[in-house]
């Protein structure tokens, strides 16, 4: 008898059974097991480690924030906002290093400026900073994976076993991460960075950066001395007889255009001590691109010690302009009067926020000038100032295109933006047409002759910042000290010059004004360190 083969139905049968007593087996339910444990193991280290693989690190006057994330391909970020940021090729995946330079530290930025081997000394320290700190950094992700890892892990599996063996297995992924980022290091990547944002300009400027670099140490150990070189000549200036303040004389000083520059606010305190200053007039940009990383620049502005009555520039930003209110001793005048040592100043912002331009055109080479948003807010604070129940001494402005309709309504106008010092007497105002020819032109305060208004254009208290290194001849750090008599009238004037970044001379040029309100120029002092 011949024995029948099995049919297609037994065949299957059989391959069921045998899947059902390997998926029964012992081997099977511990690689499931096995596999299931890795795949939590993993997803608690990438989650903790995307959470809380961060770390602050101080490089220089920086506060780096370094952390890490996972990654397929590795490499490095340096973000320096507003800027943009770079890319390196540093290492192999599967993680990725990120270093966020957006913190400024004003107070560590004046003690490096301040004290020239502070500065060498940080350059040199600066790769052990960076090195340490991604040593620490990498510690601390290898023990937020593991504990990410097991704390996962124990909601899910309440069993110890498993939950050890999680935190096993994230030791080893995270460690041999860490280990493979190690061994594909490459030091040389430094050398072909990947821009992107505002930074695509940098090979181009490089040389200059190097440059600026190279001669800053040797600015920066002059600086002092250039500083105390102020005290020297006000001995001196104070002993002319063109001009002699009096006891009740108030003294204004007036700075602008600071952008961010590490030296203003020393050179501003010295001035303020050395020359008993009432009350400090800032008449905008006081950083570069209006960022929110910028903001802690104004944090120094208490440092002054006096009233600190500021204007909105160009280049600040309302998160500026915020930072600056926040301060104890600063006022902020955006179409607003206040009082201050005597003196009523009133003050308006510029309505313009075009941070990647130096310069607005004159209103007065537009068709129509008053059409120009500064003509109108020159305009709109013209109009407050005659509202005012007490006359106003003093308007500020930022862009002098803003000062034109103020003429006859104050005897003085402060602004900057040119980052060029000038003095000048702004036109008299076109007296508005009357029906009647014996009607006599109203200035603006109501008196029966016009008031004369001088327009006074500070140059840069910063040097321009970084952009008064792109001539050849660096940006002079300028201010002026402004004194006022019982009668609040101005009598005379200080302009005070530092040599840029660079160089080491200080002029000084004391100003009286006379009756027939000329400018009466004292001799000019220029002692170089």
């Amino acid at each position: 008898m011949t024995e029948q083969p099995p049919s297609k139905a037994t065949k299957w049968q059989r391959a069921v059974s045998a899947a059902r007593a390997v998926r029964r087996s012992r081997w099977t339910r511990r690689i499931r097991i096995g596999a299931v444990i890795g795949l939590i193991s993993v997803g608690g280290a990438v989650v903790g480690t995307m959470l809380f693989a961060h770390a602050d690190v101080n490089v220089g006057p920086f506060r780096a924030e370094m952390s890490i994330n996972p990654s397929i391909f590795g490499g490095t970020e340096v973000d320096l906002p507003p800027l943009g940021s770079l890319h390196l090729d540093s290492h192999d995946g599967p993680i990725h290093l990120k270093v966020n330079l957006a913190a400024l530290d004003q107070n560590r930025t004046e003690a490096l400026i301040d004290d020239p081997a502070a500065i060498s000394r940080a350059g040199e320290n600066a790769v052990d900073d960076v090195r340490e700190g991604v040593i620490r950094l990498g510690v601390r992700t290898l023990g937020i994976a593991v504990i990410s890892a097991l704390v996962l892990s124990a909601l899910i599996f309440r069993n110890v076993r498993r939950v050890a063996a999680s935190g096993v297995t994230a030791l080893l992924v995270t460690g041999g991460s860490l280990g493979l980022a190690a061994t594909t290091l490459r030091p040389d990547s430094i050398a072909e960075p990947r821009y992107e944002g505002l930074l695509v300009n940098a090979p181009a400027v490089v040389g200059d950066a190097r440059r600026i670099a190279d001669n800053y140490g040797r600015y920066s150990e002059q600086l002092q001395q250039i500083v105390s070189n102020v005290s020297r000549l006000y001995t001196t200036v104070s002993t002319l007889p063109v001009y002699e303040p009096a006891g009740n004389t108030t003294r204004i000083l007036h700075v602008s255009d600071l952008h961010l520059s590490p030296a203003a606010y020393g050179l501003i305190r010295t001035v303020v001590q050395t020359f008993d200053i009432d009350a400090v007039i800032d008449t905008g940009d006081l950083v570069d691109w209006g960022s929110t990383a910028e903001t802690g620049y104004a944090s120094s502005i208490p440092s002054i010690g006096v009233p600190y009555i500021w204007v909105r520039g160009n280049h600040d930003s309302a998160s500026i302009q915020a930072a600056v209110a926040r301060q104890r001793n600063a006022i902020v005048l955006d179409n607003k009067i206040t009082t201050v040592a005597g003196l009523t100043i009133g003050g308006i912002g510029d309505p313009e926020f075009t941070p990647d331009k130096s310069e607005t055109p004159a209103a007065g080479d537009a068709d129509d000038p008053s059409a120009s948003p500064l003509f109108r807010a020159g305009t709109q604070l013209a109009d407050t100032i005659r509202a005012s129940d007490k006359p106003v001494d003093i308007a500020l402005v930022h862009d002098p295109a803003m000062a034109q309709p103020l003429s006859g309504v104050v005897p003085l106008v402060l602004a900057g933006h040119r980052h060029q010092r000038s003095v000048e007497l702004l036109p008299a105002p076109t007296p508005a047409p009357s029906a009647s020819p014996s009607a006599a032109p109203s200035a603006g305060s109501g008196d029966e002759a016009a008031i004369a208004t001088r327009l006074m254009i500070e140059g840069s208290t910063g040097g321009a910042g970084l952009r008064g290194l792109e001539k050849e001849e660096p940006t002079p750090l300028s201010l002026s000290v402004l004194y006022f008599d019982e009668n609040r009238q101005l009598k005379a004037y200080d302009d005070i010059r530092l040599g840029g970044t660079g160089q080491s001379n200080v002029e000084m040029q004391r100003n009286v004004i006379g009756a027939d309100v000329q400018e009466t120029p004292a001799p000019s002092l220029s002692p170089t360190s």
